[in-house]
Parts: structure tokens; sequence; C-alpha cells
């Protein structure tokens, strides 16, 4: 036997090593876990620990753990002495907003995507590329534009003016409802500031939103069903109540719900439109952080507030999904 025989079989009794390698899911899932707590679940943290902080008159804010802040939100800064329940009533408006927008944008969306998805291929094509291209724009941008359409100057109502339009609703006697509203002043109709331009705009921020998120669930509809129904005597009006909302109940609240929780945190359409007696929990986040005010800890309290809120609705809406579908 040679030598390279006697290394050959020393080799040969020797164990293979193996290299233990990880395998790339168990690499990918721990990449994703990182990346959701480093943005995800250490700002909110961070967020957190702030709303316990300690405004320091005249200067900024020092760490803390006191409750102060939330107690100032929900009975006032003048507790005990007096109960003021002005951020209770900014988180109100907020909810007052966004459920009449989100609700607007859906019921505008529905019957324009109904008619979307009966179009040809091609066409529908064309037009959800549309509508996606308008969610480029920004929020600014849309509310600049809106800002311009509905000014007392160089919009709506100096057209109303020149058009004698204004004069007609005098005449007629529906101009003092419109002041009754908040919609005209005594000489002209104005549409700044006033709740009608507000859930206006918010409305047309989300209502492609709302289209891509109903096409799926209508383009899925049978419509041998409608026409069965239309068949047997059933008016438009009997078919979209009994066959075609019943199909898509739960797309068409899970929609709403999600639309409503993302205009929670509008900002620009609130300090353009709304009165400064109704602006939201989102402007007064920024004006303590960003501001006037400059409380930050406050501001984390406001900001900590409003998303349990919509947490607590993305709750209420998974237990009406869970039991709709138990019935």
């Amino acid at each position: 036997m040679t030598i390279a025989d006697d290394i050959s079989v020393s080799r040969a009794d020797r164990p293979e090593r193996r290299v233990s390698t990880l395998p790339a899911k168990t690499i990918l899932l721990g990449l994703l876990t990182s990346i959701i707590v480093v943005f995800c679940v250490l700002p909110f943290l961070l967020v957190l620990a702030i709303s316990f902080g300690r405004k320091v008159d005249g200067a900024a804010w020092v760490w803390d753990f006191t409750f102060d802040n939330y107690q100032r939100f929900f009975v006032g800064v003048l507790w005990p002495d007096e109960v003021t329940f002005l951020y209770l009533q900014q988180l109100g408006f907020s909810f007052y907003f966004a459920v009449i927008a989100s609700l607007l944008a859906v019921l505008t969306a529905l019957p324009f995507t109904l008619q979307l998805t009966r179009l040809k291929r091609t066409s529908q094509a064309m037009w959800l590329v549309f509508i996606m291209a308008s969610l480029s724009l920004s929020e600014v941008f849309i509310v600049m534009g809106w800002d311009i359409l509905l000014s007392n100057n160089s919009g709506l109502p100096k057209l109303f003016k020149e058009t004698g339009l204004t004069q007609w609703l005098k005449d007629v006697g529906w101009f003092q409802h419109l002041r009754d509203w908040g919609l005209a002043n005594p000489r002209n109709v104005k549409f700044k500031t006033s709740d009608f331009a507000t859930i206006l705009t918010m409305s047309y921020l989300v209502w492609p939103y709302a289209v891509i998120l109903l096409y799926p669930a209508l383009s899925r509809l049978d419509p041998s069903l409608s026409e069965a129904a239309r068949t047997m005597g059933a008016s438009r009006w009997t078919v979209t109540r009994t066959v075609t909302l019943p199909s898509i109940r739960l797309p068409l609240f899970g929609t709403t719900l999600l639309l409503f929780v993302f205009l929670l945190g509008t900002y620009v359409s609130i300090t353009v439109f709304a009165a400064p007696n109704k602006h939201t929990t989102a402007v007064a986040i920024y004006s303590n952080i960003r501001g006037a005010n400059l409380n930050a800890p406050f501001g984390a309290t406001q900001a900590i507030m409003l998303l349990i809120s919509a947490s607590a609705c993305l709750y209420l809406g998974h237990v009406f999904n869970r039991r709709s579908e138990v019935r």
C-alpha cells in the first residue's frame, strides 16, 4: 500500500464536515422582521415614550414618566378647576370629516366602478391606468387645485356672480338657505371655509383608492344574476339592493373602513378648507410638534390617541366582518 493509499483511507475514515447554512427563507424572514421592527415598532415605541415626557416652560421638553398629557387630552389643561373637552372635540371632528368623506367616496365610486366593469377590456385597462396615474398627485397639489376652483375671487363663486346665478338664487329664495348652511355671505356664495369644501376635497383624495379597491369584487360579479332578476320584473334599484350590494357587502365595508382610517390623518385639506374651530387632531399634532406650540410630549399623546382610535375602528370592523361571515 502506497502513501497515497494511506492518505485516501485516512480521509475516508474521517467524518465529513457539513457546512451548516441557513435556508434562504429564514434569512428573508429575519430581514423582513428587522425592517418591521426598525421602521414600525421602534418609531411607535419612541412616540409612546415621548408622550410621557414633560414640557418645560420657556424651553423644550425633558424625558419623564407622567400621565399629565393624557389627563390634559381628556379633561383639558385647567383641570380640576375647569373641565374642557377641546382635544376630544378635535378627535370628534376627525371622525366627522373622515366618516362622511369616506362614505361619499365609496357611494360615488360604486356606480362608476360597476359601469367600468361592463366596458371592454381595453377600455377598462385605459381607465385603470388613468386612475392609478392620478394617485401620483400629492395632497398638496390636489388641494391647491381645489383651492383655486373654490376661491371667492377666481373660482366658482365668481362664476356664479358673473353669470347671474347668484342673483337667481336670491330671487327664488334659495340664497338664504345657503347662508344658513355657511355656503354664502351677504353678497355671494362662498365655499371657503366650509364643511362642504372640506368633505368634497377629502373624498376626492381617496376616490381613486375606492375605485381600485372595489374593482376586483365588482369584476367578479356574475351578470347573469342581475339579468335574471331584471327578467323577472325587478327594477334597477331592486336589483342593486337585493343582488349587487349583498354580493359585495364585505368588500364595500372594508373599503369604507380603510378610507376612513386613511382620512383620519388628513392635514392639508383641513388647514385650507375647514374653519379654525373645526380643526382635527392631525392639525393639532403638527401644531404641537412643529408649529407654534412646540409641545412634543402632548403632540405625541395626541398621536397615540389617534392611533388607538384608528386601531379600535379596525378591530370593530374585523369583528363585524367575522359576524357577517358566520351569518
